[in-house]
């Protein structure tokens, strides 16, 4: 038997992978959050949480970013989903012999500018350069601070009913928490595949610091749950996120904010926008007596397309999609990412 790619793209084959080969090996837990619980992040102390990711995108540059800001947004908002703020990282870079010099540039200017961004300080790092035809790889961790903005919305969230955790987790959702989404979908998925095959839509990646926001949001309060919908798109944030809470989620299809540039292209290439790769967006389960407050917090801090996509309920433990012809559909797990190598 062999591994496949499918086994490191997302979705239901890839968690299916870990778990039989890697958390039977290994697993740990330092404080709260368990290496096997598959967070964003995990915690190593009372104030501070690690995390780590291998980015291998092709095309390396690719509209609206490149590997660069990849790296280092992606890494930064899988610290900021548990509620932390990115503060230190390390860059670890494998760069095929005869690669352009000038693309390499081109991607170290854009990882200088995304550092200063976000605030966050790369302290080491590591180069190799190999004959393998592997372009580029970027392997980046980063360390990710408790924050006063974490501490107002856990203040705000357990004032309206118990909260047995000490960070955002995915795995927080409750019965009737709002769902919303930070804005429009599967951007990242559609400007990768558009590039590969020479489709000159206007599609731009939304690779984005998301801590931008997100600090905003929980300095409002009531944020019970938190995930980034990477690989597998909003599809599989929404069942991890059900499956782990051990709630259902209905959605609703018209509230679902998507470019139409995005969804003629998704639709020429008959590609489902919820399994779609982004990279810059966050799904959070609010309280209700606090969803409105949170999506105008959003919308302030510069989320114009943020919406109240849908609840969480007891009813079902699936995802639900009630679609614009009024008609519902279980929303299954994607089985992977329907775009290879997209971050």
């Amino acid at each position: 038997m062999m591994i496949r790619k499918e086994d490191g793209a997302g979705g239901r084959y890839m968690n299916e992978f870990l778990r039989k080969h890697v958390f039977s090996k290994i697993n740990s837990r330092v404080c709260e959050i368990e290496l096997a619980e598959m967070e964003d992040s995990a915690d190593f102390n009372e104030t501070s949480v690690l995390t780590t990711d291998s980015y291998v995108v092709d095309p390396p540059v690719f509209p609206g970013g490149s590997i660069g800001s990849l790296a280092i947004f992606g890494t930064c908002n899988d610290l900021a989903v548990v509620g932390a703020e990115p503060k230190f990282m390390s860059l670890a870079l494998v760069i095929q012999d005869g690669f352009s010099t000038e693309i390499f540039d081109r991607i170290m200017s854009d990882i200088s500018d995304a550092c200063g961004k976000v605030g966050v300080s790369i302290i080491t790092g590591d180069t190799k350069v190999v004959e393998a035809n592997v372009g580029i790889i970027a392997n980046t961790s980063g360390i990710g601070m408790r924050n006063p903005f974490l501490d107002k919305n856990l203040e705000v969230l357990r004032s309206y009913r118990e909260y047995p955790f000490t960070w955002v987790r995915d795995r927080g959702l409750g019965n009737g928490d709002a769902v919303i989404l930070s804005g429009s979908i599967a951007e990242h998925g559609s400007a990768i595949m558009a590039r590969r095959i020479g489709f000159d839509h206007g599609i731009q990646s939304d690779v984005f610091p998301v801590w931008t926001f997100v600090k905003e949001a929980l300095s409002t309060g009531g944020i019970s749950a938190m995930k980034d919908p990477t690989r597998g798109g909003v599809a599989a944030a929404l069942n991890e996120m059900a499956e782990k809470s051990g709630v259902g989620i209905k959605v609703y299809e018209d509230r679902i904010p998507i470019k139409d540039e995005v969804k003629s292209f998704c639709e020429l290439l008959g590609l489902d926008p919820l399994t779609m790769a982004n990279e810059g967006k966050v799904v959070f389960g609010v309280i209700p007596e606090m969803a409105d407050d949170i999506l105008k917090a959003l919308k302030k801090a510069g989320q114009k397309d943020a919406e109240i996509i849908g609840y969480a309920t007891d009813e079902f433990r699936e995802v639900v999609l009630e679609t614009s012809a009024g008609t519902s559909r279980v929303v299954p797990q994607p089985v992977s990412d329907p775009i290879p190598r997209v971050c």
